[in-house]
């Protein structure tokens, strides 16, 4: 299914579970989605399963926003003191739509008291108490750190120690909310067939000598400078930042981390943010970014160097593998109830990234990385890191255990169930009339008490112009990629990628429709000609080491695309 049909298909209302490998785009989906109800005057309440991914969404977790907290099962006494807390009262009774992030990571039993709160304080009988829910997430990622101590659970901030076999899945609450699956089949991630295939096969269980065979053109005892290490234990983790970041003769510069609001809300916080409470650094450092920039500066999960500190602040002036030059000034965290700031942290949005954990990598799309897998210890935990990296050309691998490439079985065979129904749903949708379909979203945006209620041609007229052609449209008017994407308020990557996709369509000619660019006659692109005559031009990691590093990716890939029409 693409993003397209599974975003109409929950502006229908209905109730859906959003799946799909790593780089399928469910993020994306979700976001825009949630820009299409604000966009009517609907505000869902958007939760996460654990405290780290709420702090990436800037909402609550799923058991702060239901008050269940640290519970691990609800007694009758204990829905009726939730049913008596006002602000819990006021978010479920206002809310309309449910969002729950990273929902494989909650367990049924979880689940079910979430859906108990909810018919308790709504005073419906129907699931989630009659609420659109959206999970979504993908059961061959990590299962959550369990966290026995009660005291990290503070708030609910952190999902409670239950059994991690408990699938969200199998709880009753799922089966009655019977949510259609929406299974993403894009892959916007790995540009690499080969790679992308195994990857595949990991998560199918069907690994076989060509896979391993492959995977040994990778071996590589030590990593290559610059590119980010991956292990399964923070020990490890820790003793090669601090080990790299010695090496450097420069100043050091500290940044502590500021907070204010609730004592216990505030600690939660601090073991959600990726960024650490004392953050040391050098000229010189590699780091990455840990928070998405409101104007796509950066992402979670960027990668980059020092390479000074601005004079008068001494923040960090970094530059990104795609050569940007960015200041990193301090990002906020916080929790929310109500509009009210409940507690917030502040610190510079980096951290260290020699060597990060699989689990603080999960989400992200890295270039490169280099990883050992030989103390692998979780189902799932070598597909996460192996699933980091766009191409293999990109993997670097000091070494791999038997669990590394294991699923849990019960995932795989749940998998095929999921894929078959989404196949089912995609059937259902298409075969309906449009006006049909349109009529639908009028009527949910109406039953929730939206607003720029769109009728008639007004409504259908979005519809006509697809992302691809309001780039087109962009670029035709001599703007740059750079420029398109601050329009449109997209990344430069989704531009590019829109130009690949219009240029394959012969939507655009670059000689004729991109002949604007500053690059089309420079010495770069003379550089990417030559590399591409050489080497090929079908990946773009082979193009970046040819060309020894010095031109950027976004580069590389804007001069392929325009020297896709020469002879």
């Amino acid at each position: 299914m693409t993003q397209s049909e599974a975003i109409k298909i929950l502006q229908t209302g209905a109730n859906v579970f959003l799946t799909g490998e790593p780089g399928s785009g469910k993020t994306h989906t979700v976001n825009a989605y949630v820009s299409w109800l604000r966009s009517h005057g609907i505000e869902p309440s958007i939760t996460a399963s654990t405290g780290i991914a709420a702090t990436h969404i800037g909402g609550y977790t799923i058991h702060s926003w239901s008050g269940i907290g640290i519970r691990r099962f609800l007694s009758e006494q204990d829905i009726d003191a939730i049913s008596q807390n006002r602000r819990v009262v006021n978010r479920v009774s206002n809310a309309r739509i449910l969002i729950i992030d990273e929902v494989s990571m909650l367990s049924a039993q979880t689940l079910s008291m979430v859906d108990a709160v909810c018919r308790e304080i709504r005073h419906r009988s129907e699931p989630f108490g009659g609420l659109q829910v959206v999970l979504v997430g993908d059961f061959f990622q990590l299962p959550p750190v369990s966290r026995r101590d009660e005291e990290q659970n503070i708030d609910g901030l952190f999902e409670s120690d239950e059994s991690q076999t408990q699938f969200a899945f199998s709880s009753p609450a799922w089966k009655a909310l019977n949510p259609f699956v929406c299974y993403l089949s894009e892959q916007h991630r790995q540009e690499d067939a080969s790679f992308l295939e195994f990857l595949s096969a990991v998560r199918s269980g069907d690994v076989n000598e060509s896979h391993l065979k492959l995977l040994r053109t990778r071996y590589a005892k030590h990593s290559k400078d610059g590119v980010t290490e991956l292990y399964s234990h923070n020990l490890d983790v820790n003793r090669i930042n601090d080990t790299e970041l010695g090496k450097l003769t420069s100043d050091e510069k500290v940044f502590e981390m500021e907070s204010s609001g609730a004592e216990k809300i505030v600690a939660a916080l601090k073991r959600g943010c990726l960024s650490p409470e004392t953050l040391a650094l050098k000229v010189g450092a590699r780091v990455m970014f840990t928070k998405n920039d409101i104007e796509r500066k950066f992402v979670n999960g960027t990668l980059a160097t020092v390479v000074g500190f601005e004079k008068g602040s001494d923040f960090p002036i970094v530059e990104t593998r795609g050569g940007r030059s960015l200041v990193a000034k301090p990002e906020e965290w916080h929790v929310e109830d109500g509009g009210r700031v409940l507690a917030r942290i502040t610190q510079i949005p980096l951290r260290l990234a020699w060597a990060i954990t699989v689990h603080k990598s999960q989400g992200m799309s890295l270039d490169a990385a280099h990883m050992d897998l030989s103390d692998t210890f979780e189902y799932g935990q070598g597909y996460v890191a192996l699933s980091r990296v766009r191409t293999l050309a990109g993997l670097s691998l000091a070494g791999l255990n038997k669990r590394a490439l294991e699923i849990h079985p019960e995932i795989s065979a749940r998998d095929e169930s999921f894929r078959e129904l989404s196949r089912l749903v995609k059937g259902t949708f298409l075969k309906m009339p449009p006006n049909e379909l349109e009529e639908m979203h009028v009527n949910f945006i109406r039953a929730c008490g939206g607003s720029k209620l769109p009728t008639g041609k007004a409504f259908r007229k979005p519809e006509k112009i697809s992302t691809y052609d309001k780039t087109r449209e962009l670029l035709l008017k001599k703007l740059s990629p750079e420029e398109v994407a601050k329009e449109r308020k997209v990344s430069e990557e989704t531009i590019l990628s829109h130009l690949e996709k219009l240029c394959a369509e012969k939507k655009i000619v670059p000689s004729r429709d991109l002949a604007h660019l500053k690059i089309c006659n420079s010495k770069t692109m003379a550089k990417v000609r030559v590399a591409i005559q050489e080497i090929g031009g079908e990946f773009l990691k082979p193009i970046f080491e040819h060309l020894g590093g010095e031109v950027p990716y976004e580069t590389i890939r804007l001069a392929r695309i325009l020297l896709s029409d020469e002879k």
